[in-house]
C-alpha cells in the first residue's frame, strides 16, 4: 500500500497536492472531487472588501503569466459567514491565506480567522508593509521577525509564511520566520516582472508591474526551497511553476514536504487530480512506499558548501 500522506508541523495530510492561494475556489467543486487534495487553500482575503488593481490585470509572458490582480476581497465577515460553511462538507483541511498592509492589522485578521473550520493559516507576508515604504514584509528579516511574532501571539493555529522570490536574504528571513512562530513556509510567492507592448508602448499591466508566476518562476523557487529547507528545521511548502509529477517530485527532492500548484490550473483546472494520481504512479515505478522517501532526499554531499557565483559562459 502507497503511503502518500506527509506531515506539515501537526497537521497530517492525505497527500502533499494543493492549490496555490488565488489559484482555488469553491466553484472548483464543480470540475473534480477536491476531497482528494492534501489541503484547501483559499483566495487570501483582507479584513475588509478590497476591489484590487486596475485593468488589465493578467498577460501572458513566454511560457509563464503575469499577474496584478491587487488582491480583491469580500472580507473576513463574508469569508466566515460563507466559505467556512461550505468547506465545512469536506473532510480536507481548510488553510485560509490572509493578507494585511501592517502587522497590527495582520495580528487583527489573524485573530478574527482562527475559528472552528480553519485547520491553518497561511500568512502573505510577501505583500506591501506600508509600515517600510512598501516594501514587503519578507524582504528582510527584522520586518519578518517583527510581523510573525505579532501573528504568533494572535492565534494558537498553525502559522504557514509565504515567502518572497523578490529578498537577496531568503535563508535569513526564513529562519526569522520561524524563531519567531512558524509552523511552516510557503515558498515562494511570485517575482516582480513587467511587460510591455512593443506597439502602443504601454505596460501590458494596468498596475504597471505584477508577479510572474508558472514555468519561468520554477528555478528560482526551487532553489528557494533548497535553501530555506536547509537553513530551517520546519516544514517547508513548494511553489512555483508546478505543472507535472516531474516538477513535484524535484520539490520533493529539494527538500520540500508538500506543494502548491497554480498557474497550471489556469490551463487546467482538474491538474491537481491529476498530479496525485501520477505521484502514486511513480512511487510504485521507482519501487518506493511513501513519499517521506523523496523529501529531502537530494545527492549534494559532494556539492561546495561555498559561496554560490552566477557566472557567464565566455
Amino acid at each position: 500500500m502507497l503511503d502518500l500522506s506527509v506531515n506539515i508541523g501537526a497537521m497530517r495530510l492525505k497527500n502533499p497536492i494543493m492549490p496555490a492561494s488565488g489559484t482555488f475556489s469553491e466553484d472548483c467543486a464543480k470540475l473534480f472531487d477536491i476531497d482528494a487534495l492534501g489541503a484547501h487553500v483559499t483566495k487570501t482575503i483582507t479584513r475588509d472588501i478590497r476591489g484590487g488593481n486596475p485593468t488589465p490585470r493578467v498577460c501572458e509572458v513566454r511560457g509563464s503569466m503575469l499577474n496584478s490582480i491587487g488582491i480583491p476581497s469580500k472580507g473576513v465577515d463574508y469569508f466566515k459567514t460563507n466559505v467556512i460553511p461550505f468547506y465545512d462538507q469536506y473532510q480536507t483541511p481548510l488553510v485560509v491565506s490572509i493578507s494585511a498592509g501592517s502587522a497590527d492589522e495582520f495580528a487583527q485578521i489573524c485573530e478574527e480567522v482562527s475559528v472552528p473550520g480553519v485547520a491553518a493559516i497561511e500568512v502573505n507576508i510577501s505583500c506591501p508593509n506600508i509600515e517600510a515604504d512598501g516594501k514587503a514584509f519578507a524582504m528582510r528579516p527584522s520586518t519578518t521577525e517583527a510581523v510573525m511574532r505579532k501573528l504568533r501571539a494572535a492565534t494558537d493555529l498553525p502559522l504557514w509564511a509565504k515567502l518572497t522570490p523578490n529578498t537577496g536574504e531568503t535563508t535569513e528571513v526564513a529562519q526569522a520566520a520561524e524563531s519567531a512562530g512558524a509552523d511552516a513556509l510557503v515558498v515562494a510567492n511570485t517575482m516582480l516582472s513587467m511587460a510591455i507592448d512593443i506597439h502602443t508602448r504601454k505596460p501590458k499591466l494596468g498596475n504597471l508591474m505584477g508577479g510572474l508566476s508558472g514555468p519561468a518562476l520554477k528555478p528560482i523557487a526551487l532553489r528557494m526551497v533548497y535553501q530555506c529547507a536547509k537553513a530551517v528545521s520546519i516544514p517547508v511548502i513548494g511553489c512555483g511553476g508546478i505543472a507535472t509529477v516531474e516538477d513535484v517530485v524535484e520539490y520533493l527532492i529539494a527538500g520540500a514536504s508538500a506543494v502548491q500548484v497554480g498557474t497550471a490550473t489556469f490551463i487546467s483546472p482538474t491538474v491537481m487530480v491529476r498530479l496525485i494520481s501520477e505521484l502514486e504512479a511513480f512511487l510504485r515505478t521507482e519501487g518506493l512506499s511513501s513519499v517521506s522517501e523523496l523529501i529531502g532526499s537530494i545527492r549534494d554531499e559532494e556539492a561546495s558548501d561555498g559561496v554560490f557565483f552566477a557566472e557567464a559562459a565566455e
